[in-house]
Order: structure tokens, then C-alpha cells, then sequence
């Protein structure tokens, strides 16, 4: 347990983005965070914090750090969440929102068999893929994929990591051959995903900068990813979809994954609720529910 002292901290000063934030939100003093994670750093010997005068930032070996130690945390948490209900019946309801494919293929079998555990608990499931406003329209809790916006009302919790993958059908990599390099993908066609007037970019990391993005030439644009791999799977094109999309199509051999050598970009994957002091029972279930039932990385 010795090892344990100050990881929470730690955790709260990454997520609230500074000493200050996590203070209040533990309702410590700025002091007793710095001594804490000072402590934490002397013990491991590395720096996990960039510190200004303003403002404190993760170091790479902090990001790595609080990456580990927000997974076993959630572990932790599941755990906890498991023993509390055995002590105190889970009851309510909780409206919840989530993209439509990754919700139903990925999310929604998940709270199935929270169900069928808490037989006291009701779920409302709402699948839309348009950010919904949480206190507005009344959710409380929301999945969301990709970056968040900046808004001071809402908690967040990173629940898992999906991967993308670029991918064609056998036939088509027949006829047009496969691409070696991000390079050579400007001379093929993509099955691309368009929404709000916006073709979305095929973005791939690269070492020192954040990514390198491709806008392919398309002939068919598309508003669902389901749709999208349906296209490629009939030999449309080259598609940019999330690896749990086409796990299944590949091992079929419907789909060929190409660029193998090439990392795919990841994006991460929140939970999501309006800022409170103390989440009930039945969110802090939910919650952790994503986090032991979601891979940590979906490839």
C-alpha cells in the first residue's frame, strides 16, 4: 500500500490540468498536492510535472505514468464498486449517450449484463452520434471518441483507446495494388467519412509532431462507418475505420488491412458527466463499468 500514496493525487492534478484544479476538486490545499507529488517523484526518481509559475503540465514520463496509474485506479474503483453493491442495492435510473455504432457494438452489451446484475437499476440508451448536451437535454453520463472540447461543467475519465486502420477489399488491392506509403494513398481511391459539410482527414502519427493527415480522392462519401466498411468490403475503395469495426470482416477475408508497418492513430475513448462532488453509486458504477469492460487499447 506504500506504493499507492500519492498515485491518486497524481492521477487528479493530470486530469484537472494543474495543482490548483486538483486542490480544490479534493478539496486540499495547493501545498499538500505539491508536497504530495514531490514525494511521488522523489520515491520513483523521475519528474512527472513541468512546472511554471502558472501552470504545471505532464512530463512524457508522467504521461506514461498517469496512463498506468489511471487504468489501475479504475480497476480499483470496479472493485470497490463491486463490494459496495453487494453491501448497497444499486437503484435509479441514468440516461446515457453514446455514438451509435461504437455504442451498440461495443458499449451497450456492457450495461446488458450490468442489468442483469442489478436487477433495481434502469438504463435509458440513447444513440446518436451529434455531441449531446449533458444538463440541457438531461443525460448523466455521456461515451465519447476523439478530443473534448474545454467545458468546466463536466468531469471526464479516459475509458479505453480504439486504433485506426487503413483497409480494401481483396479485389480492389487486386486491381489497384496495395499502397506501401501514407505517400501513395494520394493515388488511390477512399470510401470517406463526411459529416456537417466536412470530409474527415486519414490522420497517421508521426515522431515529433502530432500527426500527418491525408485527404484521399473519393468518389463516395458516407455518414456511417458501418456503411463505410460495407463500401470497401464490396470493392469501392480504401477506408480509414477503427480496428473493432473490421476485426471480424478481416479474419472473413472480406477485408485486407494495409500500411501494417505504419502505426494507426489512436483516439481515446470518455466517459463522460456533469461536474458533482460526489457521483452516486449508480454512475460511479456505470463509469467503471466502461473502464474494466472496455479493452485498453481496441485493435
Amino acid at each position: 500500500m506504500e506504493h499507492l500514496k500519492g498515485v491518486s493525487v497524481f492521477v487528479e492534478a493530470a486530469e484537472a490540468g494543474g495543482f490548483s484544479a486538483a486542490a480544490e476538486r479534493m478539496n486540499l490545499s495547493r501545498s499538500a498536492v505539491g508536497k504530495t507529488i514531490a514525494r511521488l517523484e522523489q520515491r520513483l526518481g523521475v519528474r512527472l510535472f513541468h512546472r511554471t509559475t502558472r501552470a504545471q503540465s505532464l512530463t512524457e514520463e508522467g504521461q506514461l505514468f498517469y496512463e498506468s496509474c489511471q487504468r489501475a485506479l479504475g480497476e480499483i474503483r470496479s472493485a470497490e464498486a463491486l463490494l459496495e453493491s453487494g453491501r448497497q442495492e444499486i437503484r435509479g435510473r441514468l440516461r446515457i449517450s453514446m455514438p451509435v455504432l461504437f455504442g451498440r457494438q461495443c458499449v451497450a452489451p456492457l450495461f446488458r449484463d450490468l442489468l442483469r446484475t442489478h436487477p433495481h437499476l434502469d438504463l435509458d440508451l440513447s444513440f446518436n452520434d451529434r455531441v449531446v448536451d449533458l444538463l440541457d437535454e438531461g443525460f448523466d453520463l455521456a461515451v465519447r471518441n476523439g478530443s473534448l472540447g474545454n467545458d468546466s461543467g463536466l468531469m471526464t475519465r479516459a475509458v479505453a483507446e480504439q486504433r485506426m486502420t487503413v483497409c480494401a477489399s481483396p479485389t480492389y488491392l487486386a486491381a489497384h495494388g496495395a499502397p506501401q506509403t501514407v505517400g501513395e494513398l494520394a493515388a488511390h481511391t477512399g470510401v470517406v467519412y463526411y459529416r456537417g459539410g466536412q470530409q474527415r482527414p486519414w490522420s497517421f502519427p508521426v515522431e515529433g509532431r502530432t500527426s500527418e493527415a491525408i485527404l484521399p480522392n473519393t468518389r463516395l462519401r458516407l455518414d456511417d462507418l458501418a456503411a463505410i466498411a460495407d463500401a470497401a468490403a464490396e470493392g469501392l475503395g480504401l477506408a480509414w475505420l477503427p480496428c473493432w469495426l473490421v476485426r471480424e470482416r478481416v479474419q472473413r477475408g472480406e477485408l485486407v488491412r494495409v500500411l501494417t508497418d505504419r502505426p494507426g492513430l489512436v483516439f481515446k475513448v470518455h466517459a463522460v458527466w456533469p461536474r458533482t462532488r460526489l457521483p452516486l453509486p449508480k454512475l460511479r458504477l456505470a463509469i467503471d463499468t466502461l473502464a474494466a469492460g472496455l479493452p485498453r487499447i481496441m485493435e
